[in-house]
């Protein structure tokens, strides 16, 4: 645990990370705005919140190149860092313009190995080459375990992930994260 972790410096680099993934495969990526409180910190674990931003990020990534096309010119992905002394969570928004999610798979986006890319890239990742004992590749996407993954990093300290998509337009993620030290972890005692 971290006690000044920086939602900014986090969402910089998680930025970065996806931005070279996505250009890796795309060629190009989209520009991310960051808004709201860019100078607060607060106890938590940078390498939970780095993980969960950079799923995110690369979701919307994806979802924004897909929809408008390779060269095309996207819009921006925000992103908001809320907080104020009487609110309860630090809470980060990540809002796209890439199409949305149709309403039929939004319960699906929770399930582990759920993912709407190629199905090649996961028998990729778990054929066997004789030749390659390791790869430096990771996938943009197709995996189907971040999403499930991030909701589980927030609410193991007692914040959460919610999505609200609108089909045809774009999808908005919602990062509720607790202060550190002021509740319980959920274990069983």
């Amino acid at each position: 645990i971290c006690s000044k972790t920086s939602p900014y410096e986090i969402v910089k680099r998680a930025i970065d990370d996806a931005a070279f993934m996505c250009t890796r495969k795309y060629g190009d990526a989209p520009e991310v705005i960051i808004a709201g409180r860019l100078d607060m910190t607060f106890p938590y674990v940078p390498t939970h919140l780095h993980y969960i931003m950079l799923e995110l990020l690369k979701n919307s990534m994806r979802a924004t190149v897909e929809y408008h096309g390779i060269d095309a010119e996207y819009p921006p992905i925000k992103v908001v860092i809320a907080d104020g002394s009487d609110n309860e969570d630090v809470i980060i928004k990540v809002s796209d313009e890439g199409g949305g999610i149709p309403r039929s798979n939004m319960k699906r986006i929770w399930s582990y190995l759920f993912t709407t890319a190629d199905p090649e890239i996961q028998e990729g990742m778990v054929a066997f080459n004789e030749n390659v004992d390791f790869s430096i590749d990771s996938p943009l996407a197709g995996l189907g375990y971040g999403l499930p993954i991030s909701r589980s990093y927030a609410r193991y300290f007692g914040g959460d992930l919610s999505i609200m998509s609108m089909e045809g337009f774009g999808t908005d993620c919602f990062v509720y994260l607790t202060r550190l030290g002021n509740t319980k972890e959920p274990l069983p005692i």
